[in-house]
């Protein structure tokens, strides 16, 4: 089992800033990548960010040199700073680990862009 909790989620003005992280707990060393993912009112959850074990990483275009995924592999924790925060970036943001058999999500942080 691996747990993940997220903080850092808040109401900012367009074009604030906010950093996400993520904590994992448990079986670690099971988990290769870590993602953000994003769910909005009425839509489906999205993939955001994801790095993998190796550090590589990939973004949704809509955040794409806006948002950085960071990892801290001594910390057990991944990062999502967000940069130039747009009103449609207002959702619930999930961390979520990936081991080969399967997702661990974490329980959401709310994140509340203002026009």
């Amino acid at each position: 089992q691996v747990q993940l909790v997220e903080s850092g989620g808040d109401l900012v003005q367009a074009g604030g800033s906010l950093r996400l992280s993520c904590a994992a707990s448990g079986n670690i060393f099971s988990v290769r990548d870590m993602g953000w993912y994003r769910q909005a009112p009425g839509k489906q959850r999205e993939l955001v960010a994801i790095i993998t074990s190796g550090g590589r990483k990939n973004y949704a275009d809509s955040v794409k040199g806006r948002f950085t995924i960071s990892r801290d592999n001594a910390k057990n924790t991944v990062y999502l700073q967000m940069n130039s925060l747009k009103p449609e970036d207002t959702a619930a943001y999930y961390c979520a680990a990936h081991t080969l058999s399967r997702l661990y999500w974490g329980q959401g942080t709310q994140v509340t862009v203002s026009s």
